[in-house]
């Protein structure tokens, strides 16, 4: 096996763990568990013990939505005492051969919603409609929510003009938490829509972060969350943009006669005071996020004898600059270390142009830094760039890693990589060399991890 060869498996084995380390199912055990039907929440820096007893309870529903739905739901259904009654609906990416007979289950999509997803948004709108203070909401939410459970706030929008909205957010260059403010005016289940629809519930949210901590609202659009954007925030980003003008006309139509008055959830409680007491009983807790994602990685690469070097500076830059900044910072610590590790975790945009190709923002990266890195042939040098979700975009991939060979073997195989990082078609070329990461989806969702690596 060559250097370049066992530093690919270096770089593969540091990601695969620190994904085995984010185990969804452990991380409940830390965060809490029953004696009974009492549920206690383990302390933690930001929040005190809780119990908090579910006998007195006549609904317990249970709401979970985005990439790691699934995995949340099983992983909670596993830990409810046998005798508590329960129901609930998941939006799942692929509906379970083995489900629960209390649970309904919708195929949502992502990354763009579907059929399944507006689905799910009405049975969750109407289960809500149901709750009172006799109830108990578990609400289990992941990044991909957004998409998987959606419902316009304007009857007339259609399906075909919500994958469109979503498709030019997407393709933007937007960073999620602009994106996700744009989606709160949109959107009739998000900007803390779903607290409000049951506002005299006890609701307990349990959140993986795909986002910065600081931005937490941004979890799907923040749901369950109180909203603190406003509309002239949002209109700001619709602007800077242009997106009003690639919105189809109906979409483009409901945000130019948007007013703040309307800007409220439909349905939500006419004086401020009803909204924040539904907020009073609304609690949160982060069950994982990007940081426990890329801490793993550290410690893995630690072990194996790297300086490691945790940077997340470029957090939302656009991948080419992302790229410049890493590699410059990379090229430093080899001045002092010759085995090093430079960790990033996060994610970079990338701006669409109107047909791209298969790929994602992680083999963008990756084949944007293989320019960098060709400098350097005969070194043993290598980036991987990929997210925790296992997709990629629109591709089967979770991302590729690439090396000081990627260019000149890419070209051996008749590609051209500068036409083909134009194309955003980075997957065929990334495949072919067999450097694609794939994972399949993972069940879980925190965010992308880059990993630039020496010795």
């Amino acid at each position: 096996m060559t250097p370049l060869e066992e530093l690919h498996g270096v770089a593969r084995d540091i990601f695969d763990r620190a994904l085995q380390a984010c185990d969804i199912p452990q991380a409940f055990d830390r965060h809490l568990h029953f004696e009974g039907k009492t549920l206690v929440r383990h302390p933690s820096p930001r929040l005190p013990s809780i119990s908090q007893p579910l006998e007195p309870y006549k609904n317990i529903f249970v709401i979970s939505f985005g990439k790691a739905s699934l995995s949340m739901l099983n992983a909670l259904l596993e830990r409810l005492p046998e005798k508590i009654h329960l129901h609930g609906v998941c939006s799942v990416l692929e509906v379970p051969k083995k489900r629960n007979r209390h649970i309904r289950y919708y195929p949502g999509g992502h990354p763009l919603p579907n059929e399944g997803s507006f689905a799910a948004a009405r049975a969750v709108l109407a289960l809500l409609k149901r709750a009172r203070a006799n109830t108990f909401i578990f609400f289990l939410i992941s990044g991909g929510g957004s998409a998987m459970l959606e419902l316009p706030r304007d009857r007339k929008i259609t399906l075909d003009d919500t994958i469109a909205f979503h498709e030019a957010l997407v393709a933007s260059g937007a960073t999620i938490t602009e994106i996700n403010t744009v989606r709160k005016y949109f959107s009739a289940v998000k900007g803390g829509r779903l607290a409000l629809a049951a506002p005299a519930a006890e609701k307990l949210s349990l959140l993986l972060a795909d986002v910065p901590l600081k931005d937490l609202a941004a979890v799907a659009s923040s749901p369950t969350l109180p909203d603190y954007s406003t509309l002239a925030e949002c209109q700001e980003i619709l602007e800077r943009f242009h997106l009003l003008e690639k919105f189809p006309a109906a979409v483009r139509e409901y945000f130019q006669k948007l007013r703040q008055d309307d800007a409220a959830p439909a349905g939500s409680p006419k004086r401020p005071q009803d909204a924040a007491a539904a907020f009073q009983h609304a609690q949160f807790d982060t069950l994982l996020s990007n940081h426990d994602f890329v801490n793993a990685a550290r410690d893995n690469a630690h072990s194996l004898g790297y300086k490691v070097v945790i940077d997340n500076t470029c957090d939302d830059w656009d991948y080419a600059e992302a790229a410049k900044y890493l590699l410059a910072r990379f090229h430093e610590l080899r001045g002092e270390y010759s085995r090093v590790c430079l960790l990033s975790s996060g994610e970079v945009t990338v701006n669409l142009g109107k047909h791209p190709g298969c790929g994602g923002r992680n083999q963008q990266f990756a084949l944007k830094a293989a320019f960098d890195l060709a400098r350097f042939e005969g070194e043993a040098l290598a980036v991987l760039s990929a997210g925790s979700d296992g997709i990629d975009g629109n591709s089967p991939a979770a991302g590729a890693i690439a090396d000081t060979t990627t260019i000149a073997r890419a070209r051996s195989y008749n590609f051209d990589p500068e036409a083909t990082l134009g194309r955003f078609d980075t997957c065929t070329l990334f495949t072919a060399l067999g450097d694609s990461i794939v994972t399949g989806p993972t069940g879980n969702n925190l965010r992308d991890l880059r990993i630039l690596i020496a010795g």
